[in-house]
């Protein structure tokens, strides 16, 4: 069974800075893109930024210069640091990571979600 376990997120103040972790976990025999995406209320699911197993990041325009995205493949980690955090960054954010377990085929996994809200 393979699982995205989040930690991180919470109530930050405006400027202030967030990190969020992820690890897969289970069964797996490699792992292609790692990434996070973010809904807000009332607002479609988006993407924040996301790694390639090689290291290449994209991040949406909206984060550029204030979020880092990190990867560790050897412990299956990825790691989203957020400065300059804003009122509008305030979502539910969600790792998200295309998988190939062992023995089958490349999946899409989605961990549980972590709030982050940026209030004073």
């Amino acid at each position: 069974q393979v699982q995205l376990v989040e930690s991180g997120g919470g109530l930050v103040q405006p400027g202030g800075s967030l990190r969020l972790s992820c690890a897969a976990s289970g069964r797996i025999f490699s792992i292609n893109d790692m990434g996070w995406y973010r809904q807000a209320p009332g607002k479609q699911r988006e993407l924040v930024a996301v790694i390639t197993s090689g290291g290449s990041t994209r991040y949406a325009d909206s984060v550029k210069g204030r979020f880092t995205l990190s990867r560790d493949n050897a412990k299956n980690t990825v790691t989203l640091q957020m400065n300059s955090l804003k009122p509008e960054d305030t979502a539910v954010y969600y790792c998200n990571a295309d998988i190939i377990p062992l023995g089958t085929f490349s999946y899409r996994y989605w961990g549980q979600g972590t709030q982050v809200t940026v209030s004073s």
